[in-house]
């Protein structure tokens, strides 16, 4: 169920980065003033076709050599420290934020680029969960429906009151301890662990002071507060508890204080490479880190990542 969940997450992002790539990096670089219905058929084509091919690849790795059965609910809300939750608000939230942008590069208006754009990845999601729902093995979960609907409403409600993103969900991943305790569900190698791993795993709230009327603090110089898990082996922890091999772990939640740039609030005069950089904004840039532990301990990070 955990693999699964973080694979939908890598894919609803890699859906959104792929249509944006496509029509950021050629000569209709220029938002258009009025709707180029030229550039809307196109994105709209890709868009379909992406992730109709997307959700086929995703039923035939996930769904199809598993028994179906009439739809069903799944109450996963205490697994992985709800780490899945906030990756499934990430996915919602950047392809929202992509794909509003990408229908303004077409020439929508902003009101209609908001629900045609901003839901896209929301829609996307809601599909795998339909998938989950007639799925003997999981079950259609309220947790993930209720974050991916956070995270686009995060990335709408942001456009719509200010044209911009100033509170910017973001990720990270530095290889945790504990993969080696349950690698078949944690990965069994460093690429499957950033994948599986919620151990290693941060997920990041950052803004700008700058952003909210503080003239005299840079607008690319963020705060940044962010959330992991340590000591998970399995994600249900009463399934980890009942195991005698994890009796040695100590399963709690982490709180992280750090700073944090925000890509898009660096001048880059081309427009092909402000895009590259910007496309990277996902990613929470590493800074010197304050580290408090659900149980009171705290450690410092000269770098953390």
């Amino acid at each position: 169920m955990a693999a699964k969940a973080r694979y939908s997450t890598l894919i609803a992002i890699l859906l959104s980065s792929q249509i944006f790539a496509q029509f950021s990096w050629d000569e209709f670089l220029t938002p258009s003033d009025t709707l180029n219905r030229q550039r809307l058929i196109r994105t709209s084509v890709a868009a379909g076709t992406f992730a109709t091919l997307t959700l086929t690849g995703l039923y035939q790795l996930w769904y199809a050599d598993y028994p179906q059965s009439s739809f069903q609910f799944n109450n996963d809300n205490r697994d992985w420290l709800q780490m899945d939750k906030l990756g499934h608000s990430l996915s919602a939230y950047y392809s929202g934020v992509t794909m509003y942008r990408t229908m303004r590069w077409t020439g929508m208006p902003k009101e209609k680029a908001l629900w045609y754009g901003g839901l896209q990845g929301w829609v996307f999601l809601l599909a795998v969960e339909v998938f989950d729902g007639f799925s003997e093995e999981w079950g259609f979960s309220t947790g993930d429906f209720i974050a991916n609907s956070l995270g686009s409403a995060l990335a709408i409600g942001q456009e719509a009151a200010w044209d911009e993103q100033r509170i910017l969900m973001k990720f990270s991943f530095s290889g945790s301890p504990y993969r080696t305790e349950n690698p078949s569900l944690l990965g069994e190698n460093a690429w499957q662990s950033w994948l599986k791993d919620y151990n290693g795993q941060t997920y990041w709230i950052s803004t700008s002071p700058g952003s909210f009327g503080w003239e005299s603090w840079p607008k690319w110089l963020m705060f940044s507060v962010g959330h992991s898990g340590m000591g998970m082996a399995t994600g249900d922890p009463n399934e980890q508890a009942m195991n005698p091999r994890f009796d040695h772990l100590l399963r709690q939640r982490q709180f992280l204080f750090s700073l944090d740039v925000d890509l898009t609030k660096i001048p880059i005069k081309n427009r092909f490479w402000r895009n590259v950089v910007h496309s990277l904004n996902l990613v929470k840039i590493p800074f010197p880190t304050f580290e408090l532990q659900q149980n009171g301990s705290t450690q410092w990070h000269w770098m953390y990542f």
